[in-house]
């Protein structure tokens, strides 16, 4: 039954919207197709919200914050969106941005739906005001870990730059990798050329190389030298964060954006609902829309329903995350709490490894799923 919003619970909107906080990185150092990817998936599901009659018959509005993959940003637009009144924030596709957001949300007491970040860590105690729609981490490189065995891979290099979330995936790939006889050998982009990447792939004998490290550099010159050097000719490149999932990627790279696998959270097929979903954000976007852009449309379109339910009240909406059940467009959205993470998690996100297609590089090939 849905219970009408106090006149607390409006306080600081102008009466006639139930406000949606956005956190979305839409300038560099952010990712900024990702960003707005993300973006079109969030406005696409509060314009259909709002066409079905809104918020029991007041509009839903976002308020969107350009976090710039800035954690400090993003804490400050956490604050900000707090004194604004939203009823709840979504978005952030950053961890560490995500991670920076989650802890301002926890304490102010303010719900905080997830859609991108995935570091198992989001926050370091348990909370009940934070939820997340994307896979952690560990379930996700455990399953590319998986498909790099699966592959007959296991001198496995990683080129990595400083960060919580890179060395959080070095770690989960150690972990998982070491007593299934597999080896990580770890080369600091801090300290080494994409030359020098190059010498130390041969001098390892490495069967594989993963880019942990930003997009687009280094990243771009790192496959730029790899795929020129004839030592390398046999390698596989990966990218379990998932950089070539975006056109830029393509762009930049050309045909040597091609056969290099990455993690992305789509089911084999999408539902009628994500069909008709994937047909609108291709329209909004021009151009195919990433599993990031369904991200985006589920966190709203979970938060609706919850609003819709549960009213504006932001403690009674961080109550309802163990009962949600939303159909979304990759599945049945439902959150629980899963051993280790501290946040309410999704956990039937459905995981795949893809690459693009060498013969097609806009086609995308399944190449393992979990």
């Amino acid at each position: 039954m849905n219970t009408p919003p106090s006149a607390s619970e409006t306080e600081g909107t102008d009466g006639s919207s139930v406000q949606i906080g956005a956190l979305v990185p839409l300038t560099r150092p952010g990712w900024v197709e990702a960003g707005q990817h993300l973006l079109a998936g969030l406005e696409l599901a509060v314009r259909e919200a709002n066409d079905a009659g809104g918020i029991a018959g007041r509009p839903l509005e976002l308020v969107v914050r350009d976090t710039a993959a800035d954690p400090q940003r993003a804490a400050e637009a956490v604050d900000e969106l707090a004194r604004l009144g939203v009823a709840a924030l979504a978005g952030e596709y950053h961890s560490v941005v995500a991670r920076a957001a989650a802890a301002r949300a926890d304490a102010l007491g303010l719900p905080f739906l997830c859609s991108s970040a995935v570091l198992d860590a989001l926050t370091e105690q348990p909370t009940e005001w934070v939820a997340r729609l994307a896979p952690p981490q560990s379930r996700g490189w455990q399953t590319y870990a998986d498909f790099l065995l699966g592959a007959g891979h296991s001198r496995i290099a990683v080129a990595a730059q400083p960060s919580v979330y890179w060395a959080s995936g070095t770690r989960i790939l150690r972990d998982y990798l070491a007593p299934r006889g597999g080896t990580v050998i770890e080369l600091d982009m801090s300290a080494l050329t994409p030359a020098a990447v190059c010498d130390e792939l041969a001098d390892n004998r490495a069967t594989a190389l993963l880019l942990l490290v930003g997009h687009p550099e280094p990243a771009v010159p790192i496959v730029k030298s790899v795929r020129r050097d004839q030592r390398l000719a046999e390698i596989m490149i990966g990218a379990p964060a998932g950089q070539p999932e975006f056109a830029e990627w393509a762009t930049l790279l050309g045909d040597d954006s091609a056969a290099i696998p990455f993690l992305r959270y789509l089911p084999e097929r999408l539902s009628p609902l994500g069909e008709r979903v994937e047909t609108a954000l291709r329209e909004r976007l021009a151009e195919a829309p990433s599993f990031v852009a369904f991200e985006g449309y589920d966190t709203v379109a979970v938060l609706a329903d919850v609003l819709r339910s549960h009213g504006a009240d932001r403690a009674r909406i961080a109550k309802s995350w163990p009962r949600v059940a939303v159909e979304g467009t990759r599945g049945q959205i439902q959150f629980s709490r899963t051993p280790g993470i501290s946040v309410w998690q999704w956990a039937g996100t459905p995981i795949q490894v893809v690459d693009r297609d060498p013969a097609e590089p806009d086609r995308f090939r399944v190449l393992h799923a979990s």
